[in-house]
């Protein structure tokens, strides 16, 4: 990894994916999904995990210790199951001061299950001291 993470130090990578590459504005993280993340017998993913790792990708992208997220716009494409192994890609492409623009794609193999757009801001200082 050629950067530092600087954003989300204490996050579940079990429950919401792990960091593989970093650069300045990009950012790949993977989820293994698991057992507890099934909505049904069957082994659908929930997608809020699928979702949770893109937002987790998007951060990293920003990797500022102060990013948020503000809005996301997304698209579930496919269904994920039980045992798939998630791989959200995210990049910045519009950095406009406080305010960054994320597109995320997150694919299972080749096949793209999830696509989005994150508006995040880089605040002062930590949200909770807001």
């Amino acid at each position: 990894m050629a950067d530092k993470i600087n954003t989300h130090p204490d996050i579940s990578t079990r429950l919401v994916g792990r960091a593989d590459e970093l650069t300045p504005g990009k950012a790949q993280a993977s989820l293994l999904t698991l057992a507890e993340m099934a909505a049904d017998e069957r082994g659908l993913v929930h997608g809020g995990f699928i979702f949770g790792l893109a937002d987790y990708a998007a951060m990293l992208a920003v990797n500022d210790p102060n990013v948020v997220l503000g809005a996301a716009q997304s698209k579930f494409l496919a269904p994920v199951t039980v045992g798939d192994v998630a791989v959200a890609t995210a990049v910045v492409v519009a950095d406009n001061g406080r305010k960054r623009q994320v597109e995320c794609h997150v694919k299972v193999g080749e096949k793209t299950v999830f696509q989005g757009e994150f508006t995040c801001f880089v605040l002062d200082k930590h949200v909770l001291d807001a």
